[in-house]
């Protein structure tokens, strides 16, 4: 069953990367939030989820927030701006548009994406005149830090994790879309967001934020 409208808005607000935390910014941080932080999310917290209560009643039936699981201190520790730029700023990376379905790509050296296009946006521009990172990663070039990762520890039976890390500027996002279930989590925030299959969402990043999704299929 789709949720109802003042969720889907919740949804929105919250699958945002959060503000950042008492680890730090890692470097991030670039200027003001393009966007004020709603107060206001319906969706529920939990800090002590089992996995047989996590099957009955969230993974198939609503999204939850997940605090709590995993320890990703390290992984954290390696997303810095300074260490990215050392390990990764010659790779070529691939860009999207933040439209739905991502029409145009562009393809360019990472250090050059986080110096010249990685800066606050305004929320009311288009989607298909934003590019950022997300996805679309090499994995065989990121495997070096993405083996330092621990996802959540709840699965779906018959499925296998894949990984889309992206950057992203304060102020872009994408809109409505849905897709398989999965977490969304913020490294340099406090949230894991847990989204069951084909559930409407769309995303709007507060600062310039690191974060990593963990598809389900």
């Amino acid at each position: 069953m789709a949720p109802g409208p003042l969720l889907l808005l919740a949804l929105w607000a919250l699958a945002a990367p959060a503000r950042p935390g008492p680890a730090g910014d890692g470097g991030w941080r670039l200027g003001g939030p393009a966007v004020a932080e709603e107060e206001r999310c319906t969706v529920e917290r939990r800090a002590d989820l089992t996995y047989t209560e996590f099957v009955q009643h969230y993974a198939f039936l609503r999204p939850v927030i997940l605090q709590g699981l995993t320890d990703n201190s390290k992984f954290r520790a390696l997303c810095s701006r300074e260490r990215l730029l050392a390990s990764f700023g010659e790779r070529v990376v691939r860009l999207s548009t933040a439209n739905t379905y991502s029409y145009r790509k562009v393809d360019l050296p990472f250090q050059e994406y986080v110096e010249q296009l990685l800066h606050p946006q305004d929320p009311t521009s288009l989607g298909n005149d934003t590019l950022y990172f997300f996805g679309d990663n090499n994995f065989t070039e990121w495997a070096s830090l993405f083996r330092h990762y621990s996802p959540p520890p709840f699965g779906l039976l018959d499925t296998t994790p894949a990984y889309s890390f992206g950057i992203a500027g304060a102020g872009s996002g994408v809109p409505f879309h849905w897709h398989g279930p999965g977490y969304s989590e913020v490294i340099y925030g406090r949230k894991v967001l847990y989204f069951p299959d084909r559930w409407w969402h769309a995303t709007l990043n507060l600062d310039t934020s690191v974060f990593i999704s963990t598809f389900l299929g």
